[in-house]
């Protein structure tokens, strides 16, 4: 690799540690944030209002409710509603042969009048199921109903109060039992010979021939060392207003329904009357005018038996998440585009825009995923991350450019002084060095010559003194030269170059006064491309390199300057027939020079020739140029 690239490559580095090193932070923060559960509220909010923005899903036919509302026991007169209600509403349903009833009433002690025609429809209708509690206190079935006749009703909250999750089955001190929404939908897809087994992927989990419910685990999702007891899968209520069909107690009684509503259906009976309170609270539907942020227990019945035959009859999308793995990938991946974003933008507006998209691109993302697959990814730790690193790691890479800029004008600053220095002042010291070093000078003669150089030096150092002086936007695009002469850096550089020339050529170095021909060929360049410290560049070599003529070439007669273009490349030459400088050490000059040619992709050589002289060149390409 070459110095060159090897040098950008670690300062771009060094630049993309700035904020690497605290965006890593932020993330690793909310990680830990997110491990503790300190985010896991937010999840959960996230997770509702995705369910909630589905579109509207249409009815599920398939289950038919059979609501006892207010108006239902104001006619029936008493609460609980009586068993012979009860016995007379299971036998009219079954008449019109639904292919599975559920009961969500309990009915462990009798409710006269009308518990013996009761026991006796339990004894007779085989599709019916009623319901039970076993969590955590327990409330028995009906003694005349079977085992294999009875589901459980409870339901797992989480500690906002609110329902996300469905308990499929659960051991209990006795056996191993399944809720009513699992035998319901067992009995309706037994019919289509369907039957429920063992998963392939996760043995604990339930499946119906090629479908799987994913299990819940203690870490699905936005939850953080939950209670998975049991076989819990996630709750995926059906969108919309309405989900599922509903008649009443009176209905039935007086006929205000179509037969082909019930037959072959899910008939699933509870109560819908406010003053029961058989409800829980869930964000994940729209609300209704009869129960505002409420869902009552036998629609609780409907949703998770409508998502297990849903699912397996019709492909709807269960909900499950990625392994703990891949959504920390997906929160650190958000992590780092956030500082990508805070590193390559170059304006805090642009900022602001890039994370904007980026965030809403998060949101629609995470959306579609739940929406056709069913998958609920990180959203708000992935935003957290991505704001936090998009927008406050541009203030840390703002101040950090903000600062390397200032260390570069003054770097700058400190170069461009040097070299006016260098090659003003220190030429005119090194020249005085050398006549006092001389030992062939008379004193007098020295010492005259001495005062001449000192006066000069002053002079010279006054100038670069008032020059420094200058606003340091006149500076910039000036050069200074010496004996106040200041040249435009704006102004054609094939033009300055020659002004270069010309001062140089008129100093007081000894070997210029034995030169007898000069060429010079100045052809114009197209500097459109050129920066001016490029600029500036070109000029300090063209002085430097007619100032060692001046002092190292020993009987020079000749001096041949050009800048010229051929086949795409510029080149500044100077070439002398003087005897040149025997020392090959490379001094400041000579380094300087080389970085230059690096900056313009160019080339240069400092070479002698034969059989006397010395070829300085710097060439660079016509219009090829990389700034850094």
């Amino acid at each position: 690799m070459q110095p060159g690239i090897w040098k950008r490559l670690k300062d771009e580095i060094a630049i993309w540690r700035v904020g690497a090193l605290p965006g890593i932070a932020v993330i690793g923060l909310v990680i830990i944030a997110r491990l503790t559960g300190l985010m896991q509220s937010l999840e959960w909010l996230s997770f509702d209002s995705f369910l909630l923005l589905r579109p509207e899903e249409p009815i599920d036919e398939r289950i038919v409710i059979v609501g006892i509302d207010e108006e239902d026991i104001r006619s029936t007169g008493t609460y609980p509603i009586p068993d012979k209600e009860i016995a007379v509403l299971v036998r009219k349903l079954q008449t019109y042969n639904p292919r599975v009833i559920g009961l969500d009433i309990f009915r462990d002690l009798p409710v006269e009048p009308g518990h013996r025609e009761l026991v006796a429809a339990f004894k007779d209708i085989k599709n019916l199921i009623a319901i039970e509690k076993v969590l955590p206190k327990q409330v028995a079935p009906s003694p005349a109903l079977p085992l294999e006749q009875v589901g459980f009703a409870d339901q797992i909250t989480d500690a906002d109060g609110k329902l996300r999750r469905s308990l499929l089955s659960t051991p209990t001190a006795k056996e191993y039992k399944s809720s009513l929404s699992l035998s319901l939908a067992t009995a309706y897809l037994a019919r289509e010979g369907i039957t429920i087994e063992n998963g392939i992927r996760d043995p604990a989990a339930i499946r119906f021939k090629n479908t799987e419910l994913p299990r819940f685990l203690p870490n699905t999702g936005g939850y953080v060392r939950t209670n998975d007891g049991g076989v819990q899968v996630l709750l995926n209520f059906r969108s919309g207003r309405e989900r599922f069909r509903t008649i009443t107690l009176n209905d039935i009684k007086i006929g205000k329904f179509q037969p082909e509503w019930l037959r072959d259906r899910i008939v699933i009976i509870g109560v819908i009357a406010p003053s029961v309170k058989d409800w829980i609270t869930t964000s994940a539907i729209p609300s209704t005018k009869t129960a505002p942020g409420r869902v009552y227990g036998v629609d609780i019945q409907a949703h998770a038996t409508s998502q297990i035959i849903s699912a397996v009859l019709g492909g709807r999308p269960l909900l499950q998440s990625w392994s703990e793995g891949w959504e920390y990938l997906w929160i650190i991946g958000w992590g780092i585009l956030g500082i990508g974003f805070a590193r390559l933008t170059k304006s805090p507006f642009i900022n602001l825009v890039a994370v904007f998209i980026a965030s809403t691109c998060l949101i629609v993302l995470s959306y579609l995923l739940l929406l056709i697959w069913g998958l609920w990814v990180p959203v708000t730790p992935a935003m957290l991350v991505l704001a936090f690193n998009g927008v406050g790691m541009t203030a840390l890479y703002q101040y950090d450019l903000a600062l390397r800029s200032r260390i570069n004008a003054r770097q700058a600053v400190i170069e461009r002084t040097f070299e006016t220095i260098h090659n003003g002042p220190l030429q005119t010291l090194a020249r005085a060095l050398k006549r006092v070093r001389d030992r062939d000078v008379p004193p007098n003669e020295l010492l005259s010559e001495l005062e001449q150089e000192l006066e000069k030096l002053n002079y010279e150092l006054r100038g670069i003194y008032e020059f420094l002086q200058q606003e340091p936007l006149a500076q910039d695009n000036c050069l200074y030269l010496g004996r106040g002469l200041v040249l435009n850096l704006q102004d054609p550089i094939h033009e300055v170059l020659y002004q270069v020339y010309n001062h140089t050529l008129d100093r007081d170095f000894p070997c210029f006064k034995t030169l007898k021909v000069k060429i010079r060929t100045f052809e114009p360049i197209d500097d459109r491309y050129l920066n001016t410290e490029q600029k500036l560049g070109l000029c300090r070599f063209l002085e430097e390199a007619l100032c060692n003529v001046g002092k190292h070439a020993t009987g020079v007669t000749k001096l041949e300057v050009s800048c010229t273009t051929s086949e795409g490349w510029y080149t500044l030459s100077i070439i002398d027939d003087g005897l040149g400088m025997n020392s090959s050490k490379e001094g400041q000059g000579t380094r300087q020079f080389r970085s230059l040619a690096r900056q313009l992709r160019g080339k240069f050589r400092r070479s002698p020739l034969s059989p006397r002289g010395t070829l300085c060149e710097l060439s660079w390409p016509v219009a090829k140029f990389y700034f850094w």
